[in-house]
């Protein structure tokens, strides 16, 4: 249970920011379009690149000596110090929605979310390296839970975003908010910087 745990609170310290993909659900919740459709692809598109990641992590586990290990470990640490880096250096300047009501076609909203999602490189080193790398040492049911966690996280997270953009609009838009959420991102992930490096330094 505590993996599950562990993979909700990672999960969703690594979507629970300001960007182009939030924005745009943000954005289909405040004008009433498509909004279940939206929050459903970006749910389960996040659903299936979390276990694509666990699970390539898995498939190559054997391979792994301990320099290999070691060396997925230090690119962990610095995707995680450069994560916590851009979270200090947000430009909350890009806190922009777009309230134009224009009709969208189907079609062309099942493309834009699409792109939004995975046309986003953040969205593969997010969740296919960063949630398959930390988990690569988990065992098997370790790792369904933490993945079964990261994407109720992504379902949870995608869904109030989008129907209750209409009634908390102007806390969406409200700067210090997010400032305060990104804090709450910093210290989570400062927390899970300590812990890689320290399987870092039982390495050496």
């Amino acid at each position: 249970m505590e993996y599950l745990i562990l993979g909700f609170f990672t999960g969703l310290s690594l979507i629970l920011a300001i960007g182009a993909q939030n924005i745009f659900v943000i954005e289909q919740g405040l004008k009433k379009q498509y909004i279940f459709l939206v929050c459903l692809i970006c749910s389960l598109s996040d659903l299936i690149l979390i276990f694509i990641g666990i699970f390539l992590f898995e498939y190559f586990r054997n391979l792994f000596t301990n320099n290999i290990e070691l060396i997925f470990n230090i690119l962990l640490f610095i995707f995680l110090i450069y994560f916590i880096f851009t979270k200090i250096r947000f430009k909350y300047d890009d806190l922009n929605i777009n309230l134009n009501e224009n009709k969208i076609s189907l079609k062309n909203i099942i493309v834009k979310t699409l792109g939004f999602t995975y046309l986003n490189p953040h969205v593969y080193s997010d969740t296919v390296f960063f949630l398959g790398n930390f988990s690569k040492n988990f065992l098997i049911t370790q790792k369904y839970f933490f993945g079964v966690g990261a994407s109720i996280a992504s379902f949870l997270f995608f869904f109030s975003l989008g129907y209750l953009s209409k009634f908390s609009s102007k806390y969406l838009q409200n700067v210090k908010v997010w400032k305060i959420i990104n804090i709450l991102i910093i210290i989570f992930m400062s927390a899970l910087t300590i812990f890689v490096l320290k399987d870092i330094l039982n390495f050496i």
